[in-house]
């Protein structure tokens, strides 16, 4: 049962599925209170953006960080529509899914496939493993590596690439390519590029009508802030020191979502910026609660708060240094502790 098998009793842990199904409740009137207090700033913010352009590019700046997270608001509204989540309606799911897509710049269909591909392999070590995640190699796999594969993964696994460059890359590439192709996938590829001629209309269209200051000074700055901001969610979630990852065929799907999705402790309006979706653990166990549902799921079953993998904001930049999965020890490490273990190796040979 992993590092959870000494400290909480199995059969706990096998309750909580049937705890959390019970707010698997979609509710119209939250749902577009949401998409009210969401797009709306947005589009607020947007337009101020757009005016103070020519009074003082450092005025733009911080409101696109500002506006980042209600971006990433909307983001939860589309993720939350690609798992049917939202509404009860499929049909307003794709529509509103669909819509939020242009803003995000992440194709609905395409993006969803990939997600839920995710929820039901996250944590398994093995081919595939970076789909819909953040590759991550176990010790005795970086040992096998050349020199130059060892200098590749930790370029990789980097702040700068992982939190800068990488959102970035993940938008403007793994977003607008058919890259994936396993079998399954032909319907939401063909869909990958009837989105990508959308938004190249949209923003077009924009760009035509209210100048290229309009994207490249207002969009583009919202868009980098909100890929880090989705990205480093999305790192602290998975990848905290006693996660849980294993091969197939021992893998447990309870623990991937308990013990290897965290419970990110912010503070209130951190969890209403950013869509509760710090709380992990419960969207893991099941994708089907609306996100409008998570904190009330998470206070109402104090046995849900007694088995989380809590982490606050300070205890999460401890993150940044977790590169390699050690099996031995069933816990994430620094490329410093492998390099000292190595070390120790040679010394004593």
């Amino acid at each position: 049962m992993g590092n959870f098998q000494h400290k909480y009793d199995p059969s706990i842990l096998q309750r909580l599925p049937a705890i959390v199904k019970s707010y698997q409740l979609p509710d119209t009137k939250k749902a577009v209170i949401q998409i009210i207090n969401s797009f709306l700033p947005f589009a607020g913010i947007w337009v101020a953006m757009y005016f103070l352009i020519d009074v003082s590019f450092w005025l733009v700046l911080p409101l696109a960080i500002i506006n980042a997270f209600f971006l990433v608001r909307i983001f939860i509204i589309q993720h939350d529509c690609g798992h049917q989540s939202f509404t009860a309606s499929r049909k307003a799911n794709n529509i509103i899914g669909a819509a939020s897509s242009f803003l995000t710049f992440l194709p609905f269909r395409y993006w969803a496939k990939n997600h839920n591909y995710h929820h039901g392999h996250n944590g398994i070590l093995g081919e595939n493993r970076d789909l819909g995640d953040i590759n991550t190699l176990t010790v005795e796999e970086f040992s096998e590596l050349s020199r130059f594969g060892k200098i590749k993964y930790m370029i990789f696994r980097s702040a700068p690439v992982l939190f800068v460059l990488g959102p970035l890359f993940y938008i403007f590439y793994n977003n607008r390519f058919p890259i994936i192709r396993l079998k399954g996938w032909e319907v939401v590829n063909r869909s990958l590029l009837w989105n990508n001629i959308l938004l190249l209309t949209i923003h077009s269209t924009l760009i035509f009508f209210l100048g290229w200051q309009a994207f490249l000074l207002v969009h583009f700055p919202i868009l980098v802030a909100f890929g880090t901001i989705a990205i480093w969610f999305f790192y602290v979630q998975h990848q905290h020191e006693t996660t849980y990852k294993q091969w197939k065929d021992k893998w447990d799907y309870i623990l991937a979502a308990v013990q290897g999705s965290s419970y990110y402790k912010l503070p209130r309006l951190m969890h209403w910026l950013t869509g509760n979706i710090g709380y992990h653990h419960i969207h893991h166990l099941n994708p089907l609660v609306p996100n409008y549902q998570l904190a009330r799921c998470h206070h109402e079953n104090p046995v849900l708060d007694q088995v989380a993998n809590k982490i606050t904001f300070w205890q999460s930049l401890r993150c940044i240094f977790n590169k390699l999965w050690d099996e031995e020890q069933q816990r994430m490490i620094s490329f410093r502790e492998y390099f000292k273990r190595q070390k120790v190796k040679v010394e004593k040979t």
